[in-house]
């Protein structure tokens, strides 16, 4: 049986996978099109397609969580109309890159292999942060929530005008933050990705702003540069809108919660979750490139599990810890009128 084109297993695994990715989105500031470009790629979809329907995704779901982050006070304006402007040059040299890299035959390789080493290294530098911040932890009692990485405080010592003032206090220089958006966005337009799974770090750890400011503040930027790198595959016929429109329909309820989670979950949580995952993706990506090298099924769908099952466990446990602070909460609420337990 088929709908829409698709088979109903299909069409079920696009929906749920959309709302696992809308959560992780409104969590993380990433539109998870990291998630859904590969997983075309899996599923035999060509590289421009694959490339064209994230970025379309990623889109979309920018417009539902930048909403509830604009809600809680968690987007620096500024900065990320700067962001855009920058991302929509590198996402321009990026996406004719590809179809360069496509011409040749080897884009598909290339993009496999840069999803790897990017997601790789980023997990293993957000797991390191954790693991930083469970040391202090052994030094003070809580650790301060608007607390900016190391590396972000020295290039923020640098002044190399003109500077900006961040919203979440500080300054920047611009070009830093014209570095940091030209790079996150070439590497969007070659790879297929909104670009928050790097871009959000590159905020957070080189523009230097805090955790929740630079989730916000990454949406917001992505808002724009999704619309214009769905505009530039689009007009090639490269997305496929039936996929994109599923996908949607699942994460325009999981991107809200997802959102509201930031404000329920701790910092290290957030820190240690979004690493692993970062590593997991790197596994299961780096075995479907072996697995079309070698010519074997069994290994795709290995890589599959680790692609999209490591991130439905994030996503749960997300929502588990909202559960938690939900209920903390009402527990709170019965406390008796006059302050006994």
């Amino acid at each position: 049986m088929e709908l829409l084109g698709l088979s109903l297993p299909l069409l079920l695994l696009f929906v749920s996978f959309g709302f696992m990715v809308g959560v992780l989105f409104g969590f993380f500031g990433m539109g998870g099109s990291f998630l859904i470009t590969p997983t075309l790629l899996i599923l035999d979809y060509p590289a421009s397609v694959a490339i064209g329907s994230g970025l379309a995704f990623y889109f979309g779901t920018s417009v539902i969580a930048v909403l509830k982050h604009y809600d809680v006070g968690q987007v620096d304006y500024r900065l990320g109309a700067i962001l855009f402007v920058v991302l929509s040059v590198g996402i321009e040299l990026g996406s004719r890159l590809v179809f360069g890299l496509e011409a040749l035959g080897i884009a598909n390789l290339v993009t496999g292999v840069a999803y790897v080493v990017l997601l790789a290294g980023i997990g293993a530098l957000f797991l390191r942060r954790a693991s930083n911040l469970d040391a202090d932890d052994d030094e003070a009692d809580d650790v301060d929530d608007d607390e900016i990485p190391p590396v972000a405080q020295k290039i923020q010592s640098y002044n190399v005008p003109p500077m900006i003032s961040l919203t979440s206090g500080g300054r920047a220089s611009v070009w830093t933050i014209s570095g940091a958006g030209g790079g996150v966005g070439l590497i969007s337009g070659l790879i297929g990705v909104g670009g928050g799974f790097i871009r959000m770090p590159a905020i957070y750890y080189l523009i230097g702003t805090p955790l929740t400011a630079a989730v916000g503040t990454s949406l917001f930027a992505g808002l724009f540069s999704g619309a214009f790198g769905t505009f530039t595959y689009g007009m090639s016929g490269s997305v496929d809108l039936t996929v994109v429109s599923l996908l949607l329909v699942g994460s325009a309820l999981g991107a809200r919660i997802g959102s509201a989670a930031t404000t329920m979950v701790e910092e290290d949580d957030v820190i240690i979750y979004f690493g692993l995952m970062m590593l997991f993706a790197s596994a299961g990506i780096a075995l479907s490139e072996l697995a079309n090298w070698l010519g074997t099924d069994a290994l795709d769908i290995v890589s599959v599990l680790l692609l999209v099952g490591s991130s439905f466990f994030v996503a749960l446990m997300i929502l588990y810890q909202v559960v938690q602070s939900v209920n903390t909460r009402e527990s709170n609420a019965h406390v008796t009128p006059d302050g006994d337990d």
